[in-house]
């Protein structure tokens, strides 16, 4: 059998069991006799596990008989980008997108095996399954993976974009950034489960936060990847550009952290019902439309995938899940009124309010700035963007709101705090926040919004610390050992934060402190900027099976050297990127980029300078303080969620 034909036949298998998942549900909520969803599960799961299976083995062995290896793959890939290509068009990552989906469902029909005839969970398991359905039958029908090549005898293959094989991020950012929106599908399921069955004041919604904090912090470190593999392989020196597809993923990261902050109100007060069971939904909703702007092809982007007839699909999708959940939150409405209110805006539960506020209007201007010129382009036929300094003007003050929100709420108490109770708590965090800002002064470091991020963050980070004292307290009190405080929602959640404020401040001094200049470097000669001495030595080609290079050879204050570059890579008509080259430490990054040759332009792909004389270059340096921090901040935020998704012995679940 052809890998054509095999394929195939495992996507259909998948897309039969799947279907078969939600009709049997069907049955046992109808009471009648119905298989256990783990059976259908593992089958669904051994279905699409078989397909990705095929797809590797084409793609390691350069199988051109698919159109999509032949497309992706080239007989000089790599063996890890011969890998990664599974993910680097359309059909392959809905392929690993469908995956990951059949993961998580395995593993919540399992961990609810005990209640699989619950009513709840019966429906949430049928809504899994049509929504596996949904993503299965996309590579049933226009998306398929394995169409065959008709032309594979005459093929080497085009081989992958050349900004997919230049760096082993590839292979980390998609799969987490791709897990973090699959995991928000439980928590949504659930959440129509509980309105189809009106079982809307059990406490489901706190049962499921591990899922959420899973999801959510698997999303945070596929960001924080993606970031990091714009910086080290795009050549521009930035890690954000508020690119729509960029914006894509915040969104639902974005409402799904005002979820997890207010799943822990309706825990302890019993508060937003309403607003939690409509946050799942939209998170959920929002990785759709995400879907949509990267698959679809609407989007000019980077990062988005060629033009494909997905966009209906998924836009239909889309409006299916936010118009169905809507009608099911207006039937439910009054069972979803909590008996109690917020006693006091200057509480706990209160802050968390303006949190939540704080996120989900975030979200809005992010979608509204988006989708404006889709929106504009329908309507009146024309163009236009909405660029990186709209996003800009309002990410600045939301980002001080939060750190002062993050500095004061874990101090707060539930119901209400007095003001001299709240100054009492937060007195020594405030007087060590004012010293760090006596140190950045003499530092040198004055400009108002660098000193107000410092001293916010001080204060964030010391109300962190605080709450990270008690949980550590307590675990001494209960006799167990130091380790197990740092275990559970609480303590997690403080080492979160940690991390939010350590990002913080590397974006922050990163973005407003760096300093960006062209040098013109004969071979031999030093320069120096802000403080770095940058010595060019001369410049050299490399040529290989996968690409032909132009590199600079430099060192950055008598160490490395480093080797930016005019890379040009074979397949897919000798695409050229400029490949920078980064000398980083904590305090301080040197970026490089190759942006222009003297004399007659001997390097291939070079600009040209043609007032330089001939063995010169042009030489684009940047120097970034702290912006490894932003690194360090994305793994203490995905540890922290590790912490916050691990539970203690004898604690609820």
């Amino acid at each position: 059998m052809t890998s054509s034909a095999l394929g195939s036949t495992t996507v259909w298998l998948a897309l039969v069991f799947a279907l078969g998942g939600a009709v049997n549900e069907a049955f046992g909520l109808t009471r009648r006799r119905s298989v256990s969803p783990r059976v259908l599960a593992g089958l669904t799961l051994l279905a699409v596990f078989a397909a990705v299976v095929v797809m590797q083995v084409a793609l390691v062995r350069h199988d051109f008989s698919l159109a999509y290896v032949a497309s992706n793959n080239a007989t000089f890939t790599p063996l890890i980008y011969s890998m990664t290509g599974m993910w680097s068009a359309l059909e392959g990552s809905i392929l690993l997108w469908a995956l990951l989906l059949v993961v998580f469902l395995t593993v919540m029909v399992w961990r609810y095996r005990h209640e699989a005839t619950d009513d709840v969970v019966r429906w949430a398991t049928l809504v899994y399954y049509l929504v596996v359905a949904f993503f299965v039958g996309l590579m049933a029908g226009p998306a398929n993976p394995f169409v065959a090549n008709p032309n594979a005898a005459m093929s080497q293959g085009a081989g992958p974009n050349a900004l997919l094989q230049n760096n082993p991020l590839v292979a980390a950012h998609p799969p987490f950034l791709y897990g973090g929106f699959v995991g928000f599908t439980v928590p949504f399921v659930f959440a129509i489960a509980m309105l189809i069955t009106g079982r809307v004041d059990e406490r489901w919604p706190v049962r499921l936060r591990q899922w959420t904090v899973l999801a959510w912090g698997v999303l945070s470190v596929g960001i924080v990847l993606g970031a990091w593999w714009s910086y080290q392989v795009l050549g521009w020196g930035g890690f954000w550009g508020w690119d729509p597809v960029e914006n894509a993923a915040l969104l639902p990261w974005l409402t799904g952290t005002a979820y997890v902050h207010s799943i822990i109100v309706q825990d302890r007060r019993g508060l937003f019902r309403v607003w939690n069971v409509s946050l799942a939904i939209a998170t959920f909703a929002l990785t759709v439309l995400g879907t949509f702007f990267t698959r679809s092809g609407v989007l000019e982007s980077v990062h988005a995938f060629s033009s494909s007839t997905l966009g209906p699909l998924l836009i239909g999708f889309f409006g299916l899940t936010i118009g169905g959940g809507a009608i099911l939150v207006a039937w439910r409405g009054d069972r979803l009124r909590s008996p109690v209110g917020i006693d006091a805006g200057l509480s706990r539960e209160g802050l968390f309010v303006a949190n939540n506020v704080l996120f989900v209007g975030f979200a809005i201007v992010v979608l509204v700035g988006t989708a404006f010129p889709l929106l504009y382009e329908a309507i009146n036929g024309g163009q236009v963007t909405v660029g990186a300094p709209y996003f800009a003007a309002v990410t600045a003050p939301v980002a001080v709101v939060l750190l002062a929100l993050m500095a004061v709420a874990p101090v707060a108490g539930w119901r209400r705090s007095g003001l001299d109770i709240m100054w009492q708590r937060v007195r020594t965090t405030m007087w060590i926040s004012l010293a760090v800002v006596a140190v950045v002064w003499l530092a040198g470091l004055r400009r108002p919004g660098v000193v107000m991020a410092y001293f916010l963050a001080a204060a964030a980070g010391g109300s962190a610390l605080r709450g990270l004292r008690g949980s550590l307290r307590a675990a001494i009190q209960r006799g167990e050992p130091l380790w197990r405080g740092l275990l559970g929602p609480s303590a997690g959640g403080m080492v979160v934060h940690l991390g939010v404020v350590i990002l913080a401040l590397g974006i922050v001094t990163s973005t407003t402190m760096s300093t960006k200049q062209e040098v013109a470097l004969a071979s031999g000669q030093s320069t120096i900027v802000a403080g770095e001495r940058i010595t060019f030595l001369g410049m050299r080609d490399v040529r290989d099976e996968l690409r032909t290079a132009t590199e600079l050879v430099v060192r950055v204050n008598g160490s490395g050297p480093l080797y930016p570059a005019i890379t040009t890579f074979t397949g897919r008509e000798g695409q050229v990127v400029g490949t920078p080259a980064i000398s980083s430490n904590f305090w301080r990054d040197v970026y490089l980029t190759f942006d222009a040759v003297g004399g007659n332009g001997t390097a291939s792909g070079a600009q040209v300078a043609n007032d330089l004389p001939a063995g010169s270059v042009v030489l684009g340096v940047t120097v970034e303080p702290l912006l490894s921090w932003l690194w360090i901040g994305g793994l203490v935020i995905g540890g922290g969620s590790i912490l916050s998704f691990s539970r203690r012995r004898g604690d609820a679940t």
